[in-house]
């Protein structure tokens, strides 16, 4: 069945391409500046934002413009839609959902705006709930519905190998209580309430893994769930922690490994490795 109802994200669900593409998700950009050089996220690769940050050049984020939003609205209308629901990422981490709010008061179709309250694939999975609920002929307000109630059981887990980007980029929330120590330990962290906070801290990168790992598990349970696994210069890494969560986790339907883009990279450094546990909607 057809949809009147379309699907707006934004970059940092970093959902692979052909994924977005088959669900029928609009994405508008956000930006990213290297060393005073602005563009959006989709015009700098992962390697040039890994390179500067191991070089400590100044890597710095910031959301859409509404405008660019306001272009997505009308260019949706125009080609069908009767109404927007506009799925992103945490407001507590960015002011993309304030920008996509302003650019909905005057859309030419109404416009649902979601606060997942997340980032990453844990986005990704609450747009591609938007889009199926759309998809099977929902009505806009179902359709947001979904998408918050995806977010809102989904768990997002990762390790970083230094809390320093995180620091330097503002967003480092609850986790800066394990600054002290962070030359001690492999932190690892969570989303609550829409900010990144401390979840544990072990002595190895090897056992931050195999924490993750018995996390996720545990966050999962008996569920019918998705996994993302989501790295920045750690394909490996991401590989064979996948690997070891198909083993390990009894009702997997979808696994999607990736990496992470200029945006979230900027503010975790490269060695970032992360998992969302994504449950099934009923």
């Amino acid at each position: 069945m057809g949809s009147s109802v379309a699907v707006v994200t934004d970059s940092s669900a970093y959902l692979p391409a052909e994924l977005s593409a088959r669900h029928g998700l609009i994405t508008v950009p956000l930006q990213i500046a290297v060393g005073g050089e602005v563009r959006d996220e989709t015009e700098f690769t992962v390697a040039q934002t890994a390179q500067a940050l191991k070089e400590w050049r100044p890597v710095t984020t910031s959301r859409p413009a509404p405008e660019r939003f306001a272009h997505a609205y009308k260019a949706a209308a125009g080609a069908g839609a009767s109404a927007i629901v506009s799925v992103h990422l945490s407001a507590a981490m960015s002011g993309t959902v304030e920008a996509a709010r302003l650019a909905a008061e005057d859309a030419p179709v109404p416009v649902h705006v979601v606060d997942t309250g997340t980032i990453g694939m844990g986005l990704g999975f609450a747009a591609l709930s938007a889009a199926a609920v759309a998809r099977d002929g929902g009505d806009a307000a179902t359709a947001a519905a979904a998408a918050l109630r995806r977010a809102e059981l989904s768990h997002s887990l990762f390790y970083v190998d230094t809390l320093e980007h995180l620091r330097r980029g503002g967003r480092i929330g609850g986790a800066a209580t394990l600054l002290g120590s962070a030359l001690m330990v492999k932190p690892l962290l969570n989303i609550v309430d829409g900010r990144i906070a401390p979840l544990d801290k072990v002595r190895t990168a090897s056992r931050a893994l195999a924490r993750m790992a018995e996390l996720a598990a545990e966050a999962a349970g008996d569920r019918e769930v998705d996994l993302g696994v989501q790295h920045l210069a750690a394909a490996s890494r991401a590989e064979s922690l996948a690997a070891h969560l198909r083993e390990r986790i009894p009702h997997v339907r979808d696994v999607h490994i990736g990496e992470v883009g200029p945006v979230i990279g900027a503010h975790v450094g490269p060695g970032m490795l992360g998992v969302v546990v994504a449950p099934r909607l009923p």
